[in-house]
């Protein structure tokens, strides 16, 4: 059995390497340009703040980082995203270590993710909701941890997690509740106690300089979160049609996956019981969430989009192997690879075709030869002001500029045209 669980650990790095060099390379060598939200969060990342016009500052650090280390450099940054995703998936490898004795069942947690498009497809584009996903799946691990063992550091580190992903997206709050809903429940039943309230002081101590911000910036993301929605386009319909909508996507999404389930399992027999801790555990933080945003929709009537949902199903493939244990057949396993590997290979496939094929996508616009332009126009036009420091517009123009540019001048929002300032704020306004 020891050499077994050997070779189903190297089996799963193999894979995960296998995931992050392909999702690497593919769009570093079909794409012209990064994405618009990774030109976005570089440019964010320019003129660091504890908070931008759209969202919190997580997504604008990690590229940070990454910049100061490489640079302009195209391949880093979907470098960066597929760390994102392999972090989960090794988290969530080492969770379903605590639910299942045999690791097949805890690789098998994690290949079944590659049926959610979240996990390879849309990964390429750095963005909130891949910045996400590490600490939703870290603050799953470490309130597992917590329950299970009761121990300060653990509960520590889930406050931790858990503010470093509010601070990623305030879409955080729904894991949030499910694990206040989960904790209270535990408490009144007497299975934990209020040592966990000591989640509570990293997560306050790390959320403390984005609230500030907050209050001095007349709570710009949240009323861009709220518009976001379509709040301000309801009426009477939205209530049971955005729900509506929200539940055919959801089903949609899920289909890959549904089906690699279906090839691996016997019969289609659920074996729910209320009783087991880890099942509770399972399906409180993977279903409540998806709950409390589905209740979202109908009460507000608003709409609930679809890469909103990137990190709810992280821990899925945890909950359904643990729930259709007893009916995985393993004769089935040959039919089961190849569905996996049809899956694991066509979405790198189908999203090189989709770049080279189509060239009026954002990934196809010529960044470079901007940020050349714009430094000719001030070279020529700027009259000695000296070094251009900053540049002032919208996130995909000005980023660019800023982010081809040497000299990466900080970004400053500007709704309308492009100006050029040296480090005086004296500008000019680009052509």
């Amino acid at each position: 059995m020891a050499i077994y669980k050997k070779n189903i650990n190297n089996t799963f790095y193999i894979f995960i390497a296998s995931h992050l060099l392909i999702w690497t390379l593919i769009p570093t060598f079909t794409n012209h340009n990064l994405p618009l939200d990774t030109i976005e969060a570089l440019a964010w990342g320019s003129n660091l703040d504890w908070g931008f016009n759209k969202h919190p500052p997580m997504s604008a650090f990690l590229p940070e980082i990454i910049y100061f280390i490489f640079g302009p450099q195209d391949w880093a940054y979907y470098l960066l995203s597929q760390i994102c995703i392999v972090v989960s998936f090794f988290v969530i490898f080492k969770l379903a270590e605590d639910f299942f004795e045999n690791k097949i069942y805890c690789f098998l947690s994690v290949l079944l993710l590659e049926g959610i498009y979240f996990y390879n497809f849309t990964t390429p584009e750095f963005n909130v909701n891949v910045c996400l996903i590490p600490f939703w799946s870290l603050s799953i691990f470490y309130l597992w941890k917590g329950i299970k063992s009761n121990k300060i550091l653990d509960w520590i580190f889930l406050g931790l997690f858990a503010g470093l992903g509010f601070l990623s997206k305030y879409l955080f709050v729904y894991l949030g509740l499910a694990i206040a809903v989960l904790l209270i429940y535990l408490i009144i039943n007497k299975k934990t106690n209020f040592k966990c309230l000591v989640s509570l002081i990293p997560f306050f101590l790390i959320l403390s300089p984005h609230v500030i911000w907050l209050s001095e910036n007349d709570y710009v993301t949240i009323t861009y979160g709220l518009m976001r929605t379509g709040s301000d386009e309801v009426n009477i319909f939205s209530h049971l049609m955005h729900p509506f909508i929200f539940l055919l996507k959801q089903i949609g999404i899920l289909i890959p996956f549904l089906l690699m389930i279906l090839v691996l399992i016997k019969k289609f027999k659920i074996n729910i019981n209320l009783n087991d801790d880890k099942l509770l555990f399972l399906l409180s933080i993977n279903l409540i969430p998806l709950l409390f945003i589905f209740l979202t929709s109908f009460t507000m009537g608003v709409k609930i989009r679809t890469m909103w949902m990137t990190p709810f199903y992280i821990s899925f493939g945890l909950l359904f192997v643990y729930i259709f244990k007893s009916e995985i057949n393993f004769e089935k396993m040959k039919a089961f690879n190849s569905v996996f590997l049809v899956l694991f290979f066509i979405s790198p496939i189908l999203y090189a075709y989709v770049s080279i094929s189509k060239t009026d996508k954002r990934t196809d616009f010529n960044g470079k030869n901007l940020a050349i332009q714009a430094k000719n126009f001030y070279e020529t036009e700027a009259n000695n002001l000296g070094k251009m420091e900053y540049i002032k517009g919208n996130e995909w123009i000005a980023g660019n500029i800023s982010y081809h540019l040497p000299e990466r001048p900080k970004w400053i929002y500007s709704s309308k045209d492009i100006f050029m300032c040296n480090k005086d704020m004296e500008c000019i306004k680009y052509k």
